[in-house]
Order: C-alpha cells, then structure tokens, then sequence
C-alpha cells in the first residue's frame, strides 16, 4: 500500500500544449510531485516562462501539435534524452465558435487535427515507449463536458472530445494488459485566456467582476482554476489511482451533474428560468 500522497518522484512526464492555461496548471502539478516534466507547445515564449517558474526539473520544446510526425519525434526524443517516459498527458486543443454551416473544410479538418489527431500521434509515440520500459505508464487526456452534450457553435470541437472520451476507453482495455492506465479528465468553466477568449454575454460580464452570472451556472459558485485540474491530474498520475483506468472525470463544479438547472436570482434551483414547480399539495 502506498502512501496517501501524490508522489511522481523519479517520474518524466510530457505534457502537450503545457506552457499555458490547464496544461499550466498540469505542469505546475505535476512538477510540484516531483516529475520531471517536458513540456510540448506551438508558444516558445509561454514555455519559456514555465521553465522559469516550475525550475531545472522541467524543459520546453516548441512543437506544433497539428504536425503529427513533428510531435510524435519531439516525445521519442524527449523521452532519449530524460532517460524514460511515465505520463503521457494529452492536453493541447483549442476551437474558435462557428456555426457549421459557415465552417470550412479546412476549418474542420485544422480543428480534428489539433483535438484528435495530435492525441492520437503523442499516443502512437509515447505508449511504445512504456511498453518498452516494463514499467507501465499512466496517460491522462484532457476532454471537455461538451463531449456530452450539444454544442452549438462548436459541434467539430465537441465531436473530437467526444472521440477522446471513446478512445481513452479503448485504450485502456487495450493497454491494460501493459501496466498503461488511461483514463480522462473533462473540464468546464475554467478560468484561462483561451476560454476566457470564447465567452461572450452573460459569461463575459463574469470577467468584469459579475460573479452572478457563474453562479447561476455552475453550482459550487464559481470557475474552476488551472491548478484545480492539474492536481486531478496528478491523482491519475500517481499510484494512488492505481486501480482507476477507463474513466472520465468531469471537473466542473456540478454543472454536467446539474444538467439543465440553473440558480435563481433568489437561490433557488429552476430547469428553466422564470419556471417554477408548484408545491405538492397537502
């Protein structure tokens, strides 16, 4: 039995699209464990600055994800020159909202390239590599609630986090047999600038200090932190999720829980604003 701590001490772990936002906050974590960690991202100068901050035990590689030999050859290296890889952390994605109708082929096809199809060449490129090693490994993909719902305005980006959801099941059937768990996180409202940049209307006024809004949305009150899904991360990392392989973990305050229900001005829970069920009589 193992200690009740996160421990990633003599541990290497990549992180793509590590150097902002939640693959910060991943890095952060998972660095704080005691990993060493490689950070993988198209923003030299944000990996940069993350050296700065996490220390000697963390290097950054200006890779661009949608490049899938290009990402595949910067784990295989990085992987040679820090001796092993443990983790696999599948965070790199971004969309821009677009209705379908207006989106373009080349739109979509950028948009599967960056969501899907960089998880699955860091996976092609990093799991050989822990079967090699004997000693198992953990890779953790970053999903999204809107893999389980509808989307509108994002329905390309929705649809590659839905897949992640179905190969982060399928690979860990397939490389359980390894000692590799799989297993992933799903975040919601979270405070980054890419997320930020996506917002407008209610959620925009949030960012001008209108903590109403996030309120009504997300029932514990407010977004989540960059840190608060790098420590989950962490969690699945370490050999105290040992037996955990499979899943996806909604980190999002209660709102995929909540569903359609959405707080009043008065605090009271309402499916529809403005709605109310009547009292049962007697």
């Amino acid at each position: 039995m193992t200690s009740p701590r996160v421990d990633l001490a003599g541990r290497v772990a990549v992180v793509t699209g590590g150097a902002a936002g939640i693959g910060l906050g991943i890095s952060r974590s998972l660095a704080l464990a005691g990993a060493r960690v490689l950070i993988l991202d198209i923003d030299r100068d944000g990996g940069e600055r993350a050296v700065a901050e996490l220390g000697a035990t963390t290097e950054s590689v200006v890779v661009d994800a949608r490049d899938g030999d290009g990402l595949g050859e910067a784990i295989a290296s990085g992987a040679r020159r820090l001796g092993q890889l443990d983790i696999l952390v599948n965070n790199v994605g971004g969309v821009r909202r677009r209705p379908l109708l207006h989106q373009s082929l080349s739109s979509m096809r950028n948009h599967i390239n960056l969501n899907l199809m960089s998880v699955l060449a860091a996976t092609s490129a990093a799991a050989p590599l822990m079967v090699a090693s004997g000693r198992g490994g953990s890779i953790i993909n970053v999903s999204s609630i809107e893999a389980g719902r509808a989307a509108p305005g994002f329905a390309v980006y929705a649809a590659c986090k839905a897949a992640m959801d179905s190969l982060t099941r399928s690979m860990a059937v397939e490389f359980a047999e390894h000692g590799i768990r799989v297993n992933g996180i799903a975040p919601d409202h979270t405070a980054t600038p890419g997320a930020r940049g996506q917002r407008g209307g209610e959620a925009r006024a949030l960012i001008s200090g209108e903590s109403a809004a996030m309120a009504s949305l997300v029932p514990l009150g407010r977004e989540g932190a960059p840190d608060e899904c790098g420590m989950l991360a962490a969690f699945l990392a370490s050999d105290l999720s040992s037996y955990l392989t499979g899943t996806v973990i909604p980190i999002d305050g209660g709102t995929s829980a909540a569903g359609g229900w959405h707080r009043s001005p008065s605090g009271e829970w309402q499916l529809v604003e403005g709605y109310r069920f009547s009292e049962p009589a007697g």
